[in-house]
Protein backbone atom coordinates (compact mmCIF):
# COMPACT_ATOMS: atom_id res chain seq x y z
CA UNK A 1 0.00 0.00 0.00
CA UNK A 2 1.24 3.48 -0.90
CA UNK A 3 1.50 5.87 2.05
CA UNK A 4 0.96 9.53 1.18
CA UNK A 5 2.82 12.09 3.31
CA UNK A 6 0.66 15.02 4.42
CA UNK A 7 1.29 18.56 5.65
CA UNK A 8 -1.45 20.46 7.53
CA UNK A 9 -1.36 24.28 7.45
CA UNK A 10 -3.92 26.04 9.66
CA UNK A 11 -3.66 28.79 12.26
CA UNK A 12 -6.40 27.31 14.48
CA UNK A 13 -5.19 24.64 16.96
CA UNK A 14 -8.57 22.87 17.06
CA UNK A 15 -8.73 22.72 13.27
CA UNK A 16 -5.21 21.28 13.10
CA UNK A 17 -6.09 18.60 15.62
CA UNK A 18 -9.33 17.74 13.80
CA UNK A 19 -7.50 17.29 10.49
CA UNK A 20 -4.80 15.20 12.16
CA UNK A 21 -7.52 12.99 13.63
CA UNK A 22 -9.12 12.50 10.23
CA UNK A 23 -5.75 11.66 8.68
CA UNK A 24 -5.17 9.01 11.34
CA UNK A 25 -8.49 7.43 10.32
CA UNK A 26 -7.14 6.82 6.80
CA UNK A 27 -4.38 4.23 6.68
CA UNK A 28 -2.95 5.55 3.40
CA UNK A 29 -2.12 8.93 4.99
CA UNK A 30 0.81 9.91 7.22
CA UNK A 31 0.96 13.35 8.81
CA UNK A 32 4.61 14.42 8.69
CA UNK A 33 4.14 18.08 9.54
CA UNK A 34 1.75 20.62 11.07
CA UNK A 35 2.23 24.37 10.51
CA UNK A 36 0.29 27.38 11.80
CA UNK A 37 1.12 29.71 8.89
CA UNK A 38 2.43 29.62 5.33
CA UNK A 39 5.89 30.84 6.27
CA UNK A 40 6.37 27.73 8.37
CA UNK A 41 4.92 25.66 5.53
CA UNK A 42 7.29 27.19 2.99
CA UNK A 43 10.29 26.30 5.14
CA UNK A 44 8.97 22.79 5.77
CA UNK A 45 8.43 22.09 2.04
CA UNK A 46 11.99 23.12 1.26
CA UNK A 47 13.30 20.37 3.53
CA UNK A 48 10.68 17.62 3.18
CA UNK A 49 8.80 15.71 0.49
CA UNK A 50 5.02 16.18 0.83
CA UNK A 51 2.37 14.36 -1.22
CA UNK A 52 -0.76 16.22 -0.05
CA UNK A 53 -1.06 19.71 1.41
CA UNK A 54 -4.11 20.60 3.54
CA UNK A 55 -4.24 24.40 3.42
CA UNK A 56 -6.44 26.89 5.28
CA UNK A 57 -7.30 30.24 3.65
CA UNK A 58 -7.78 32.83 6.39
CA UNK A 59 -4.46 32.96 8.25
CA UNK A 60 -2.47 35.90 9.64
CA UNK A 61 0.32 37.60 7.68
CA UNK A 62 -0.33 35.76 4.39
CA UNK A 63 -3.57 33.98 3.45
CA UNK A 64 -3.62 30.60 1.78
CA UNK A 65 -4.88 32.10 -1.50
CA UNK A 66 -2.19 34.81 -1.48
CA UNK A 67 0.44 32.14 -0.96
CA UNK A 68 -0.88 30.00 -3.82
CA UNK A 69 -0.57 33.00 -6.13
CA UNK A 70 3.19 33.15 -5.49
CA UNK A 71 3.97 29.45 -5.84
CA UNK A 72 5.05 27.76 -9.07
CA UNK A 73 5.24 24.22 -7.73
CA UNK A 74 3.33 22.69 -4.84
CA UNK A 75 2.11 19.20 -4.00
CA UNK A 76 -1.61 18.55 -4.62
CA UNK A 77 -3.55 21.03 -2.44
CA UNK A 78 -6.81 20.43 -0.60
CA UNK A 79 -8.25 23.67 0.79
CA UNK A 80 -9.80 23.55 4.28
CA UNK A 81 -11.69 26.72 5.15
CA UNK A 82 -14.77 28.21 6.77
CA UNK A 83 -15.32 30.51 3.77
CA UNK A 84 -17.16 28.93 0.83
CA UNK A 85 -16.96 32.12 -1.27
CA UNK A 86 -13.32 31.46 -2.12
CA UNK A 87 -14.02 28.11 -3.82
CA UNK A 88 -14.15 29.38 -7.41
CA UNK A 89 -11.04 31.52 -7.00
CA UNK A 90 -9.08 28.63 -5.50
CA UNK A 91 -9.66 26.46 -8.57
CA UNK A 92 -7.79 29.07 -10.59
CA UNK A 93 -4.72 27.94 -8.67
CA UNK A 94 -5.19 24.25 -9.40
CA UNK A 95 -6.56 23.13 -6.04
CA UNK A 96 -7.59 19.45 -6.00
CA UNK A 97 -10.58 19.93 -3.70
CA UNK A 98 -12.21 22.54 -1.46
CA UNK A 99 -13.53 21.55 1.96
CA UNK A 100 -15.75 23.91 3.96
CA UNK A 101 -15.59 23.69 7.76
CA UNK A 102 -17.03 21.97 9.69
CA UNK A 103 -15.70 19.09 7.57
CA UNK A 104 -17.26 15.67 7.89
CA UNK A 105 -15.07 12.56 7.79
CA UNK A 106 -17.01 11.33 4.74
CA UNK A 107 -16.33 14.54 2.80
CA UNK A 108 -12.69 14.48 3.93
CA UNK A 109 -12.28 10.93 2.61
CA UNK A 110 -13.78 11.97 -0.74
CA UNK A 111 -11.16 14.70 -1.12
CA UNK A 112 -8.36 12.32 -0.16
CA UNK A 113 -9.64 9.73 -2.65
CA UNK A 114 -9.48 12.36 -5.39
CA UNK A 115 -5.89 13.20 -4.47
CA UNK A 116 -5.00 9.51 -4.26
CA UNK A 117 -6.34 8.96 -7.76
CA UNK A 118 -3.78 11.47 -8.97
CA UNK A 119 -0.92 10.20 -6.84
CA UNK A 120 -1.47 6.49 -7.41
CA UNK A 121 -2.37 6.55 -11.09
CA UNK A 122 0.31 8.78 -12.54
CA UNK A 123 0.56 8.40 -16.29
CA UNK A 124 3.34 6.43 -17.94
CA UNK A 125 5.60 8.24 -20.38
CA UNK A 126 3.54 7.32 -23.45
CA UNK A 127 -0.13 7.88 -22.69
CA UNK A 128 -2.84 9.23 -20.38
CA UNK A 129 -6.23 7.73 -19.56
CA UNK A 130 -9.05 10.28 -19.74
CA UNK A 131 -12.49 9.64 -18.24
CA UNK A 132 -15.27 11.45 -20.07
CA UNK A 133 -19.01 10.67 -19.98
CA UNK A 134 -18.37 7.34 -18.19
CA UNK A 135 -15.95 6.30 -20.94
CA UNK A 136 -12.23 5.89 -20.25
CA UNK A 137 -10.12 6.66 -23.28
CA UNK A 138 -6.40 6.26 -23.88
CA UNK A 139 -4.75 9.46 -25.13
CA UNK A 140 -1.20 9.40 -26.46
CA UNK A 141 0.92 12.10 -24.87
CA UNK A 142 2.59 12.74 -28.22
CA UNK A 143 -0.75 14.01 -29.61
CA UNK A 144 -1.46 16.55 -26.84
CA UNK A 145 -1.01 20.19 -27.88
CA UNK A 146 -2.11 21.88 -24.69
CA UNK A 147 -4.46 21.73 -21.70
CA UNK A 148 -6.82 24.54 -20.70
CA UNK A 149 -8.42 24.84 -17.24
CA UNK A 150 -12.00 26.03 -16.95
CA UNK A 151 -13.14 26.17 -13.30
CA UNK A 152 -13.14 22.53 -12.11
CA UNK A 153 -12.84 21.05 -15.61
CA UNK A 154 -10.00 20.87 -18.10
CA UNK A 155 -9.94 20.64 -21.87
CA UNK A 156 -7.20 18.48 -23.36
CA UNK A 157 -6.60 19.61 -26.94
CA UNK A 158 -4.85 17.08 -29.14
CA UNK A 159 -3.90 17.03 -32.81
CA UNK A 160 -7.23 15.39 -33.69
CA UNK A 161 -9.81 16.07 -30.95
CA UNK A 162 -10.63 17.73 -27.63
CA UNK A 163 -11.33 15.88 -24.39
CA UNK A 164 -13.18 17.41 -21.44
CA UNK A 165 -12.68 15.90 -18.01
CA UNK A 166 -13.42 16.74 -14.39
CA UNK A 167 -10.05 17.79 -12.98
CA UNK A 168 -7.86 20.80 -12.27
CA UNK A 169 -4.80 21.96 -14.14
CA UNK A 170 -2.73 20.97 -11.12
CA UNK A 171 -4.14 17.46 -11.33
CA UNK A 172 -3.33 17.04 -15.00
CA UNK A 173 0.08 18.61 -14.58
CA UNK A 174 0.93 16.02 -11.96
CA UNK A 175 -0.04 13.21 -14.35
CA UNK A 176 2.10 14.45 -17.22
CA UNK A 177 5.92 14.22 -17.47
CA UNK A 178 7.46 17.49 -16.27
CA UNK A 179 10.15 17.47 -18.96
CA UNK A 180 7.53 17.56 -21.74
CA UNK A 181 4.85 19.94 -20.45
CA UNK A 182 5.02 23.43 -18.93
CA UNK A 183 2.60 26.07 -17.68
CA UNK A 184 2.50 29.23 -19.77
CA UNK A 185 -0.36 30.81 -17.83
CA UNK A 186 -2.39 30.00 -14.72
CA UNK A 187 -4.97 28.30 -16.97
CA UNK A 188 -2.74 26.75 -19.66
CA UNK A 189 -0.33 23.83 -19.78
CA UNK A 190 1.41 23.26 -23.12
CA UNK A 191 3.49 20.55 -24.76
CA UNK A 192 7.01 21.95 -25.11
CA UNK A 193 7.77 20.06 -28.32
CA UNK A 194 4.59 21.42 -29.96
CA UNK A 195 5.46 25.11 -29.56
CA UNK A 196 6.06 26.71 -32.96
CA UNK A 197 7.08 30.14 -31.69
CA UNK A 198 6.79 32.68 -28.90
CA UNK A 199 6.06 36.31 -29.64
CA UNK A 200 5.49 38.86 -26.91
CA UNK A 201 2.95 37.45 -24.49
CA UNK A 202 1.69 34.76 -26.87
CA UNK A 203 2.57 31.12 -27.53
CA UNK A 204 1.82 29.75 -31.00
CA UNK A 205 1.00 26.06 -31.49
CA UNK A 206 -0.27 25.32 -35.01
CA UNK A 207 -3.37 27.51 -35.42
CA UNK A 208 -3.74 28.02 -31.66
CA UNK A 209 -2.64 31.28 -30.00
CA UNK A 210 -2.26 30.89 -26.24
CA UNK A 211 -1.46 33.41 -23.48
CA UNK A 212 1.99 33.64 -21.90
CA UNK A 213 2.13 35.31 -18.49
CA UNK A 214 4.92 37.70 -17.58
CA UNK A 215 5.70 35.64 -14.48
CA UNK A 216 6.21 32.41 -16.44
CA UNK A 217 7.79 33.78 -19.64
CA UNK A 218 11.43 33.43 -18.59
CA UNK A 219 10.96 29.80 -17.50
CA UNK A 220 9.16 28.90 -20.74
CA UNK A 221 11.76 30.56 -22.96
CA UNK A 222 14.55 28.82 -21.06
CA UNK A 223 12.92 25.41 -21.45
CA UNK A 224 12.47 25.63 -25.22
CA UNK A 225 16.04 26.73 -25.93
Amino acid sequence: MIILKCLIVDDEPLAREALKGYCYEITSLEVIGVCKNVRQAQAFLQENHVDILFLDIQMPIITGIEWLKTQKSLPPVIMTTAYSEHALESYNFNVIDYLVKPISLKRFKQAVDKACDLMCNKAPESHLFVKQNKVIKKVKLSTILYVKAEQNYVKIITTTETHVMHSTLKGIQFLLPEKDFIKTHKSFLVALHKIDKISGNKVFIKEHILPLSVRLRKEVVTKIK
